[in-house]
């Protein structure tokens, strides 16, 4: 069995402020550090479950976060961008088992932590067919499209409810929960085991069932907070000015989804 992991940090417990997700602030260090313990957690649980690979693609911000003397011998990492559609994917095929979202966030707009986001700081909101999307949307659609189901997510509340309300069966850990600029979470140390628990079990289940809807069309809104992003975004094929401050794009197939959201937003 195979498994591939993408690993964020904004959904790591413990974490509440940007400086801690910064490679260039010195807070960052202690949250490197537990974002990999997180991931690593994730890795022993697949492979109590019988995995004999595990992928990782590191999938914040540089993605140069996860310590690599870190990790296992059986598991492999992606660090870097290559410039894929996949984006937090990238690695992914059809001969993986499940996918496993480590460190997830909610999207724009949530309540539930104050590192809430979606792609990047300059989008107020993305719409995929009138419902608000987070990153987990677009990667269990992703990885829905390589017909490999989407298993286990950790990170906060929000992505958590989220994630439960679009993948039948899917396992959750809710590592925090925020309320404005502050955030209420687990202990680091019982965090990791829940995920480590959490993966061991759920890749033991019959998992057939874990894909998010899919649709036979795909509108796309995103919205910006500057006015001029989304000037320069319409100049996309295919996309239109949607008011000012956003642009809409449609396609049949959601990769071409996820490409226009290569090229206009990243």
């Amino acid at each position: 069995m195979k498994v591939f992991i993408s690993a964020d940090i904004e959904g790591t417990a413990g974490i509440a402020h940007w400086d801690e997700a910064a490679r260039t602030h010195p807070a960052y260090a202690q949250f490197q550090e537990l974002m990999t313990a997180e991931v690593v957690a994730a890795c022993e649980g697949a492979r109590a479950a019988g995995a004999e690979e595990v992928l990782i693609k590191d999938a914040h911000s540089s993605a140069r976060n996860v310590i690599v003397d870190r990790l296992p011998g059986y598991a492999r990492i992606i660090r870097g961008w290559p410039g894929h559609p996949d984006l937090m994917m990238f690695g992914l095929d059809a001969d993986f088992a499940a996918a496993i979202y480590t460190g997830y966030h909610g999207k724009a707009g949530s309540e539930l932590n104050p590192l809430a986001h979606t792609l990047t700081m300059q989008i107020h909101g993305l719409t995929l067919n009138g419902a608000l999307a987070s990153e987990l949307t677009l990667n269990a659609l992703c990885a829905a499209g390589y017909g490999v189901p989407s298993a286990f997510v950790s990170g906060d509340a929000d992505i958590c409810a989220d994630a439960e309300a679009m993948v039948p069966g899917i396992a959750t850990v809710a590592t925090l929960k925020g309320a404005g600029h502050s955030a209420e979470s687990m202990a680091p140390e019982r965090a990791r085991e829940l995920i480590r628990s959490g993966v061991e079990r759920v890749l033991g289940q019959d998992m057939s069932a874990m894909m998010p809807a899919t649709a036979d069309r795909y509108e796309m809104i995103i919205e910006f907070n500057n006015p001029s992003d989304a000037y320069k975004a319409s100049w996309y094929p295919g996309a239109k000015a949607h008011g000012r401050r956003a642009v809409a794009f449609e396609a049949a197939e959601f990769f071409d989804i996820q490409r226009a959201i290569r090229f206009i937003c990243l």
